[in-house]
C-alpha cells in the first residue's frame, strides 16, 4: 500500500472499523443486483425484478436519512443495531415470499421495509472526519481510500451475488448480503473509542435537516441522475450479456467498471491537485456523462467490457471530490446525514434508472437500456452546472464540519487538500 495511505492507519481503530464497513458495506452492490437476478430466475420478469430493486432503493432513499439524523443525535450503537434487524428480517421475508410464490404485493412490502438499511459507508467516512478533521491532507486519503473500498464492494459484490443466485440457487445472493450487513454492522457498533460523539437536538438547538444547504442540495440532486446511470448499466448489462448467452458474465463486466473506478481512485488519493473543489467536481460529472455514449456502440461482450471500464474511470475522483464539498457545505453535527443524502440521491437514481431501463428492454431489447444511461449522464451534467454558483458561495449558518474564511469554503476546503 502506498505511504500516504499507510499513514492514515497510524491512529488507533482505523483498521478495525474500515474493516467493519468493508463487511457491511458489500451488501450495497449485492443486494439490489441479487434480487434482480433471483426474480428474473425465478419469474423471467425484468420489469417486475426493476420494479422490485426500484422499490427498495427508493424506500432506502426515504428512510436512510432519518436514520442517519438518529445516528447523529444518539450515537451509531444505538441506532444501527435495530435498524440493521428490521432490514435483515424484512429481506428473509422477501426470500421466503419469492421461493414460494407469494402475491407480487408481499415482495414490495418486503422491500420496503427493508429500505431502513443503514448507510454504512457514511458512518465509516464521519468516523474518519473526526480522527481527521484538523488533517484535511490525511482525510483527503482517507476519504479516497474509502472511495476505493467501495469500488472493492462493487467489484465483488456483484459477482458474488449473481454467481451465486445463477449457480447455487436463486435466494442465495441476497442471503448471503443480508449476513453480510448484520455481521458488518455488529463489528463496526462494537467498536466504542472511535464512534462520532452525538449531537442530540437539545444541544445543538438545531432541528432542520441538513438538506436546508443549498450546496447539499445540488450535490443530491446530481447524484439522482448519476444514481440513474447506475441502475441503467446494472440493469442493461445484465440483459445484454443474456442476449449473448452469457448472462453470468454480467458479474464480471460490471465488476471491470468498478475495477477502473478503484484505479481512479487509488490514483486520485495520491494526487496534490491545485484549483477549485466545485470546478473539479464539475468536470467528473462531465466526464461520466461523456463516458456513456460508447455503451450504445457496444455489439459484445468485450467491447462493453472496455467501454464500461474506461467510464469507470471517472467515478471515484468525483466521489471523492463530492465528500470534500459536503464537508464545506455542511453543520458538524450533521455531517453523517449530509453524507446519506447523496447516497440516498444515488438510491433514487437507482430506483428510477433501474425501472425505466426494465421497461425499455422489455420493449426494445437490452442494448436499448443504454439510452436511458447515456440520458442520465446528461441530465447529471446540467444539473451540476446550473448549481454550480450555489456550490461557489460560502456556507451560511451554522458551522461546517470544515473551517475556513473567504470567498468559499469549499473552494478553500479544495485547496486545503490539494
Amino acid at each position: 500500500m502506498p505511504s500516504p495511505y499507510r499513514a492514515i492507519f497510524a491512529a488507533p481503530g482505523t483498521l478495525g472499523f474500515s474493516a467493519a464497513g468493508l463487511i457491511g458495506r458489500l451488501p450495497i452492490s449485492m443486494v439490489g443486483v441479487g434480487i434482480l437476478t433471483m426474480i428474473s430466475e425465478i419469474t423471467g420478469r425484468y420489469a417486475m425484478a426493476s420494479a422490485l430493486t426500484g422499490t427498495l432503493a427508493l424506500a432506502a432513499a426515504f428512510i436512510g436519512p432519518q436514520v442517519s439524523r438518529l445516528v447523529d443525535q444518539y450515537g451509531q450503537r444505538r441506532v444501527l443495531r435495530p435498524a440493521t434487524l428490521i432490514c435483515v428480517a424484512s429481506v428473509a421475508v422477501l426470500l421466503v415470499a419469492a421461493a414460494y410464490g407469494w402475491p407480487d404485493w408481499t415482495l414490495f412490502v418486503c422491500a420496503a421495509v427493508a429500505g431502513c438499511v443503514p448507510s454504512v459507508g457514511s458512518m465509516v467516512r464521519a468516523r474518519w472526519t473526526v480522527i481527521y478533521r484538523d488533517s484535511p491532507r490525511e482525510l483527503h486519503t482517507a476519504y479516497s481510500f474509502e472511495s476505493v473500498v467501495d469500488e472493492v464492494c462493487f467489484i465483488f459484490g456483484p459477482i458474488i451475488a449473481i454467481g451465486l443466485s445463477t449457480t447455487w440457487f436463486p435466494e442465495a445472493g441476497p442471503l448471503i448480503a443480508a449476513l453480510c450487513l448484520l455481521v458488518g454492522v455488529w463489528l463496526l457498533t462494537a467498536q466504542r473509542s472511535t464512534e462520532p460523539e452525538p449531537h442530540p437536538r437539545e444541544e445543538d438547538g438545531n432541528r432542520t435537516s441538513a438538506l436546508r444547504s443549498p450546496g447539499l442540495q445540488v450535490l443530491a440532486a446530481t447524484f439522482v441522475a448519476t444514481g440513474a446511470i447506475f441502475g441503467s448499466i446494472d440493469v442493461s448489462t445484465l440483459a445484454f450479456a443474456e442476449e449473448q448467452g452469457h448472462k453470468s458474465s454480467a458479474s464480471f463486466i460490471l465488476a471491470i467498471w468498478a475495477f477502473g473506478s478503484c484505479l481512479a481512485g487509488i490514483v486520485f488519493g495520491l494526487l496534490h491537485l491545485k484549483g477549485r473543489t466545485e470546478r473539479r467536481w464539475v468536470l467528473g460529472v462531465c466526464a461520466m456523462a461523456v463516458s456513456m455514449i460508447p455503451l450504445l456502440l457496444a455489439g459484445n461482450l468485450p467491447f462493453l467490457a472496455v467501454a464500461l471500464f474506461v467510464s469507470g474511470l471517472a467515478i471515484a475522483p468525483t466521489m471523492i471530490t463530492t465528500m470534500a464539498l459536503i464537508e464545506a457545505h455542511v453543520p458538524r453535527a450533521k455531517l453523517t446525514e449530509g453524507m446519506t443524502w447523496i447516497s440516498t440521491g444515488l438510491a433514487v437514481g437507482v430506483a428510477v434508472g433501474s425501472s425505466v431501463t426494465g421497461l425499455v428492454i422489455d420493449a426494445s431489447g437490452a442494448r436499448s437500456g443504454y439510452v436511458v444511461s447515456i440520458s442520465s449522464g446528461v441530465a447529471a451534467a446540467a444539473v451540476a452546472f446550473a448549481g454550480y454558483r450555489r456550490l461557489s458561495k460560502p456556507a451560511q449558518g451554522e458551522e461546517p464540519a470544515t473551517d475556513g474564511d473567504g470567498d468559499s469554503r469549499a473552494a478553500q476546503q479544495g485547496d486545503r487538500v490539494a
